[in-house]
């Protein structure tokens, strides 16, 4: 029995040692080597220039914006705006929201598929095989007719292992494959934090937004049921017509019409917010937002657009499916080669328990086998042709993921310029509205003032307050959207010494 043990040991020392010098020669695996894109040669965002700073007004969010070219974001960037409740609402929702939860069990999942391919890429496959059978059989398969049969029971202990050589590397590129597929989960994560951050700002923005509508739209139903109340004693005195009397009504209950709308809007914007912090919304116990409590970043850092491919997650996550369908060419090449498979068993056979560990039970086999594929009707090559064509489509999408990236950058600078200045003649005609609702409101109570010039200035201070709380909440919305689209600033967070290696290693 030992000296079977030793010279099965010494054939799969041979099998293995070469395995490992075909894999050392196998260096150069077939199929593309891939190659990281290159970042686009274009040095602006936008066809024209930008201003150093945007326009500025004096209101709550009308500060003055200067663009920093090239300086680097914060991974708490929402924390520029200057609300403990925002913060604390996006630490909520990035423990205990079902978004990136379920991001992070995918990872986990992509994790976990790459070690078990490694598993058996790298090592022999090694099982124990421990079987009994009891069987009856003619004594004539031995050619003895006249005997009677013989039954009898068959043990059999052993231990086989299988390896198969990687010799034109299709095994090491399942593996590539499958660490882009690693790759990109972690930057699916990595847009689930950043979506889910931008998103509650966002919500928060346009709830104050909502509370800045409906304090102006209450302000002026207080107004206009005043002014009916001044209209029908004008009515009374003989200095107004019945007329007047009705359309100011009109006017007042129209206004009160719009207020529904808004505490309906408001309603869903909290909800909205409730479920991206991950509670339900009958449990929800959230902050209000106005916009005097938020604070307009005035300097803005802006990632060169060379910076721009490293730090989009989409981006990175569109060039990994790229790499991803490249090393799956490389698999579909190495099928059109020979896969070599070395096999070895060892163990004992017996008819009773007492001789399975006899030295005569002994049994033992080495094995190697080779196969070419030869014929399979066209299948391997076009299935290479397919893999060609999907890392084609990946490129092509990659290139539009690139694009829309860009676009996306350019659309947010572009808005927080044209909204600054919206904002700024926003604020001049709120101003000029209130100014001209309150003339007209002294000439009528005087006596003096026409009714219709005072009904149309009712309507215009009415739009006009409602515009500028829609434009003061645009200037924090393209703020966040900004930090949106440069990619959050993902990279500059504290991690674990693990996490951190990986991503300078990636960023190389």
């Amino acid at each position: 029995m030992e000296r079977e043990v030793r010279k099965l040991f010494h054939c799969l020392q041979r099998s293995l040692l070469t395995a490992v010098i075909g894999i050392s020669l196998s260096g150069c695996m077939v199929g593309p080597d891939f190659r990281k894109p290159e970042a686009p040669s274009v040095t602006d965002y936008t066809s024209t220039a930008l201003p150093r700073e945007t326009a500025g007004a004096d209101v709550s969010g009308g500060a003055a914006q200067y663009f920093a070219m090239g300086k680097e974001i914060s991974a708490q960037w929402w924390q520029l705006f200057n609300n403990p409740a925002i913060d604390q609402l996006i630490r909520q929702a990035l423990a205990e929201s079902p978004t990136p939860a379920a991001a992070q069990a995918t990872l986990r999942k992509a994790r976990e598929n790459l070690r078990a391919r490694s598993g058996t890429e790298y090592f022999p496959q090694a099982d124990a095989t421990l079987s009994a059978s009891r069987q009856k059989v003619s004594s004539a398969e031995y050619g003895l007719p006249n005997a009677p049969p013989v039954t009898y029971g068959l043990l059999n202990a052993s231990v086989s292992v299988s390896y198969t050589l990687d010799i034109f590397g299709g095994g090491r590129r399942e593996l590539e494959a499958l660490q882009s597929q690693v790759d990109y989960q972690r930057y699916q994560v990595e847009a689930a934090y950043l979506a889910l951050s931008a998103n509650i700002v966002t919500a928060a923005v346009q709830e104050a937004s909502l509370r800045s509508q409906l304090k102006a739209t209450e302000e002026i139903i207080v107004l206009s049921e005043k002014l009916l109340k001044l209209v029908e004693r004008h009515n009374e005195l003989g200095g107004a017509s019945r007329a007047e009397v009705l359309t100011q009504q009109a006017q007042a209950a129209q206004f009160r019409a719009n207020l529904p709308p808004l505490e309906k809007e408001l309603a869903l914007t909290r909800n909205q917010l409730a479920v991206y912090v991950g509670t339900f919304p009958g449990e929800a116990r959230l902050p209000e937002f106005t916009l005097d409590q938020l604070n307009l970043p005035q300097e803005l850092p802006i990632s060169l657009p060379s910076s721009l491919v490293r730090q989009r997650p989409d981006i990175r996550a569109s060039e990994a499916l790229l790499h991803a369908a490249s090393a799956q060419v490389g698999v579909a090449t190495a099928n059109l080669y020979p896969q070599i498979t070395l096999t070895g068993s060892l163990g004992s056979q017996a008819l009773t328990l007492a001789e399975l560990a006899s030295n005569n039970a002994s049994v033992w086999s080495v094995a190697a086998g080779i196969v070419q594929p030869i014929f399979r009707g066209g299948e391997l090559t076009a299935k290479r042709r397919a893999a060609i064509a999907e890392y084609d489509a990946a490129a092509a999408q990659y290139r539009e993921t690139l694009l829309e990236a860009f676009q996306n950058v350019a659309d947010v600078l572009e808005a927080l310029d044209s909204d600054a200045v919206r904002l700024a003649a926003q604020v001049e005609a709120e101003r000029a509205a209130r100014g001209s609702l309150e003339l007209t409101q002294r000439q009528f109570e005087c006596g003096t003032g026409n009714y219709l010039l005072l009904l149309i200035a009712q309507r215009q201070d009415q739009q006009a307050r409602i515009n500028l709380a829609q434009a003061q909440a645009a200037r924090f919305a393209d703020t966040a959207a900004l930090f949106q689209s440069l990619g959050g600033g993902w990279w500059n967070r504290q991690e674990p010494e693990r996490d951190q290696a990986v991503v300078k290693k990636e960023n190389k």
